[in-house]
């Protein structure tokens, strides 16, 4: 098998290259490991950026988001029993996020990469990548019980953190920066109304909370908890009791209480693999990055190293010059460098940990406290999580 660009993955950084590609006249394969119902449904991040969004709709793959997705002009901090609203449009000229889940960004565009695009394989494993240095990079992949071979003109590694994209890179180029941090996210689903119209991030002596959404009628709701929790320890109502003495405040608002249907615990993590690319292999999204989900950031970046390498193929195509292609990591890496800080100032701010003193904790209230009083400061984070610009 014969193709110009081999996509490992069929996330939506996968499958938003093929359709960039697509798009532009320049023809691809994607390898997913997993059915499609498994792809369909696994429960990921729920928050587009502005230039996430735009990119979609510029895709072609806009059209359900813009009809079912939430539009979210800001976020409420919450601290010290007080609520605080960012602005977003207010201090951005105007741009905002969308609420619509990973999982249905996936069903859009695997339905139209099956219905206008490339072959896209499930069930198919990537093996190796093969000759990453040479002029036809291989990926050696298994399928319906046999094994095959790809050859590319480039591969793109979006399998995430356990993919083998990333093993192809030779240990003496790769450089790793990560930290682990003490504690995780206790994640359900509710089939209630949200009790706000827009996130609520909550710092709380007890941990941090976060109120958010998947549609009108099903709420998101996050707890800090130790980073060993097991989901099955914690009961409904001890779930409801806690996220209520978190999200309490000093006026009448009150949480709404519904069915839990779904309970998974997310460890928080910072981590990042320089380079981004080794000769014709280039990494996109958890194969070179992972943020703490406390800023929004995970597939907004994934999003970003796609457009950033379109832009680099339809730019060597155009002019002969590989000029954009040989700065693809650098490019991209100045903007995860940028999300990694947001997100580690956000986590930061909001967790207290397990070793914190009351030091600490009037250090996270005085930053919180800077934001709601400092129209730069609350720009600041307006600017971040709306997302940082592609170049």
């Amino acid at each position: 098998m014969r193709t110009t660009v081999g996509i490992i993955g069929a996330g939506p950084a996968g499958l938003l290259l093929a359709r960039l590609l697509h798009n532009a006249g320049i023809d691809s394969v994607v390898l997913e490991s997993r059915d499609r119902s498994y792809v369909e449904h696994r429960q990921r991040a729920g928050i587009l950026e502005q230039g996430t969004a735009d990119v979609l709709r510029a895709a072609g793959a806009g059209e359900r988001m813009d009809r079912e997705g939430l539009r979210h002009d800001g976020i409420e901090l919450r601290f010290a029993r007080q609520r605080h609203r960012v602005d977003f449009p207010g201090r951005t000229g105007g741009r905002s996020v969308m609420v619509y889940a990973q999982t249905e960004v996936c069903k859009d565009l695997i339905a139209l990469q099956l219905k206008e695009g490339g072959p896209l394989l499930f069930g198919a494993e990537a093996l190796a990548v093969e000759d990453a240095e040479s002029e036809r990079p291989r990926v050696r992949f298994r399928h319906e019980g046999r094994e095959e071979v790809l050859e590319c003109d480039h591969v793109v590694g979006c399998d995430g953190f356990w993919g083998v994209a990333r093993t192809a890179f030779p240990a003496s180029l790769s450089r790793v920066f990560e930290r682990t941090y003490p504690y995780a996210w206790l994640g359900v689903l509710a089939d209630v109304a949200p009790s706000h119209d827009e996130l609520v991030y909550a710092r709380h002596d007890r941990g941090f909370a976060l109120l958010s959404m998947r549609s009108p009628s099903v709420s998101r709701l996050y707890l800090q908890v130790p980073a060993d929790t097991d989901a099955e320890d914690w009961t409904d109502e001890a779930i409801w009791d806690e996220l209520e003495r978190r999200f309490e405040t000093d006026d009448d608002w009150r949480l709404e209480r519904g069915p839990i249907t779904q309970k998974s615990v997310t460890p928080m993590r910072s981590y990042v693999h320089e380079p981004m690319r080794h000769g014709r292999l280039f990494l996109a999204g958890d194969a070179a990055h992972i943020v703490p989900p406390t800023g929004a950031k995970g597939l907004n970046l994934a999003v970003g190293d796609v457009v950033t390498f379109a832009r680099a193929l339809v730019h060597e195509r155009e002019t002969g010059s590989p000029e954009l292609l040989d700065a693809y990591s650098a490019t991209c890496l100045r903007r995860v460098w940028q999300a990694e800080r947001f997100s580690y100032d956000m986590t930061s701010m909001l967790h207290p940990g397990p070793g914190d003193s009351p030091f600490d904790a009037r250090l996270q209230l005085a930053r919180l406290g800077r934001i709601a009083s400092s129209r730069a400061a609350e720009t600041d984070l307006a600017e971040a999580y709306t997302g940082f610009p592609w170049e």
